[in-house]
């Protein structure tokens, strides 16, 4: 159930004049940052921004005083609406603000406004002008400027890394909180993502690319967030679930969606499935190498656990690609690849072995988590050279004599 504070004198959602761009800020339990943020992106709108606009304050379940801050914002504030859900989930409250949007644009920012507000107008040109379908802030790309602590940026690049090693995909940052799409996309993709919380944003890019969108990516100035909701560990643990799902389900074919008017003739086409059963197998073996280590190094030192876990993970994953998606049978080659694969084994060993002395070396007493994050990176180089190296030296068929 939900509630919905919208003035008389404003321009509700559904109204004679809808705006060009609806900006919506998913918030919970944000009362001590909400008013003096919604004042400042009202200011910066009203006086600089050339699109006719609304903002949209989406309390997902707040306990203290957010939604009475957000009534009274939208109270006093032109062009600025507030609903209430009783269920929590950031994904969860931009797929409401979303759905009951009469925008043309449908945008989100982050209550903090850790992204700087001059990258707004260059997010969202391209999709009013009909250039792209989806645009994304990006802290990865050149041009961006970003103030954060060295283990977020390292989280952050590791979660990026193993999605591009993983489903090639064309964006840089999945999880920058600024974002924007055009409504018609928004309407065919929504129903088809699944995820209510953190993962919601990298579900709708995976999704938007694997149906042949458009995505833009702007570079950003962007600050990190000291006070920042988000709890590392196990949203790592649900993002990995996701990819995992996502994999799953583009391999079986319930990955392309009915687009309608927002489809695009001229757009690329997506990848096959020989592809995605490559992308699956490689969440699944990332996922087993990060559980397996996890359970070693109860036992054993992080180097064992370490060399066993990634052993193990790179035999399933070289017999599975094999067969599943290079579709080699038989003992023809099978000598050879396994060979080259292991090399490649070998070349995985060596940089991750490096990236846990340096781990021991910069810090007194890693722990475990430190350990992984450290490997995981590592694990991206050795990931991508797998991606490159699989099928056109592994498994590249021999020429007949």
């Amino acid at each position: 159930m939900s509630t919905v504070a919208i003035p008389d004198q404003q321009e509700a959602p559904g109204g004679p004049f809808p705006p060009t761009v609806d900006i919506v800020v998913p918030v919970y339990n944000e009362a001590g940052v909400l008013e003096a943020s919604i004042e400042r992106l009202h200011n910066y709108l009203s006086e600089q921004f050339p699109f006719e606009w609304r903002i949209t304050i989406a309390d997902n379940a707040s306990t203290d005083g957010t939604w009475a801050i957000a009534r009274s914002l939208a109270d006093e504030l032109t062009n600025v609406v507030a609903f209430h859900l009783d269920e929590k989930g950031r994904g969860r409250a931009l797929r409401a603000a979303w759905s009951r949007s009469d925008a043309a644009v449908v945008a989100y920012m982050d209550v903090d406004l850790s992204t700087g507000l001059d990258a707004l107008l260059p997010l969202v040109a391209p999709l009013v002008s009909g250039h792209s379908d989806v645009a994304i802030g990006s802290r990865l790309t050149n041009g961006a400027k970003v103030v954060r602590g060295t283990k977020r940026e390292l989280i952050s690049r590791t979660y990026n890394g193993l999605l591009r090693a993983t489903f090639r995909n064309g964006f840089r940052d999945a999880q920058c909180g600024f974002k924007a799409l055009r409504s018609d996309v928004a309407r065919a993709l929504l129903p088809e993502i699944k995820d209510e919380g953190w993962f919601f944003d990298t579900e709708l890019l995976l999704l938007a690319e694997h149906n042949g969108l458009r995505v833009s990516e702007v570079p950003v100035d962007w600050v990190d967030d000291p006070d920042s909701r988000v709890h590392v560990v196990p949203t790592a643990k649900e993002d990995l679930k996701g990819m995992l799902r996502v994999a799953r389900r583009c391999w079986t074919g319930r990955g392309r969606i009915d687009l309608g008017a927002a489809a695009r003739p001229e757009a690329p086409t997506a990848t096959g499935g020989a592809f995605v059963r490559f992308a699956t197998i490689g969440v699944a073996s990332t996922i087993a190498y990060v559980l397996l280590f996890a359970l070693l190094r109860g036992a054993t030192n992080a180097y064992a656990a370490n060399a066993i876990a990634l052993t193990c993970t790179v035999v399933a994953n070289t017999a599975l690609n094999r067969r599943a998606t290079f579709g080699h049978r038989g003992r023809g080659g099978r000598s050879r690849a396994w060979l080259r694969s292991l090399s490649l084994h070998a070349g995985a060993l060596v940089v991750t072995t490096l990236a846990l002395l340096l781990v021991h070396g910069v810090a007194d007493s890693p722990t475990v988590l430190d350990e992984t994050v450290a490997l995981v990176l590592a694990g991206g180089i050795a990931t991508a050279a797998r991606v490159l190296l699989l099928p056109t030296w592994v498994f590249r068929p021999e020429p007949a004599n």
